[in-house]
């Protein structure tokens, strides 16, 4: 018999003629945060080598919530049409450029955007990877949710979209990888940023794709170490984890000599 639907973790469930039915106990998991914004290329490489050591099994499941320094990133179904304007943007952005292995199309990243990299051995939480993608949606619908604002899906468009000047409005994009059993790269939430960027581009290859932000819904500002906050309580209610946090100067010195076990109570 399955726990009953809406029940909280570590309570107690009654069954009909059965002993008391224990809720499943939560999955340990690090989060780690970043105060500022990181390049991507650096991001990336930690990524690499924490999914490496989760498909090892050295490390267990982690969540990375940070912001980006300005980055265009194509994914594997980039088409020309999608990325026009070349290295004439990216003087006038400022922005970087990668190719990285994940799914869709071209996006952008800086600051003022939370990023979430979660590195999950999949089968502990999802039956699949639609299953996961619509998990990651439900976390980022239910932190807009605490800002008053109703995010939601749209049919054969990934993402989570909003209602923004009589038109659907992208407001979070969704981009992951499976590999050996193991998530990698994740979603991006705009919260309060520039989204001048977005216009050089076709986000995540849509023509007609409106971007906005939670601020520019809002009409006020929105604190984007708030929101990664309330992302990771909802991460870890909808994933059934519990987090631990781990300190920023580990990450920064490199777990090829630190690996991810020296951990302390986050308390959200």
């Amino acid at each position: 018999m399955s726990p009953a639907a809406g029940s909280h973790p570590g309570h107690v469930l009654s069954g009909q003629g059965s002993e008391p039915l224990q809720a499943p106990t939560p999955q340990a998991g690090t989060l780690v945060r970043f105060s500022q914004p990181i390049p991507y290329a650096e991001a990336w490489t930690l990524q690499k080598q924490l999914q490496e050591e989760r498909v090892a099994e050295r490390q267990g499941d982690v969540l990375m919530l940070l912001e980006h320094s300005p980055v265009y990133t194509m994914g594997r179904t980039t088409q020309p049409a999608h990325w026009a304007c070349g290295g004439e943007v990216l003087r006038r952005t400022g922005a970087s450029l990668a190719s990285v292995d994940r799914g869709g199309s071209i996006t952008y990243h800086g600051p003022g955007q939370v990023v979430g990299y979660p590195i999950l051995k999949l089968s502990h939480y999802c039956a699949g990877p639609k299953q996961y993608v619509r998990k990651l949606e439900e976390v980022l619908i239910h932190t807009l949710l605490q800002w008053g604002i109703e995010g939601y899906r749209l049919e054969r468009k990934p993402g989570v979209w909003v209602r923004w000047n009589h038109a659907d409005a992208k407001i979070a994009a969704i981009g992951v990888r499976i590999d050996h059993g193991v998530t990698i790269h994740g979603f991006a939430l705009n919260v309060d940023l520039d989204l001048s960027p977005f216009s050089h581009i076709m986000p995540c290859g849509l023509t007609q794709c409106h971007v906005t932000s939670m601020a520019e819904v809002r009409q006020s500002a929105v604190s984007p170490p708030i929101v990664a906050q309330q992302m990771a309580q909802e991460f870890a209610r909808i994933f059934n984890i519990r987090w631990m946090s781990l300190p920023l100067d580990v990450m920064r010195q490199g777990h090829h000599d630190h690996h991810l076990t020296s951990r302390s109570p986050l308390h959200t």
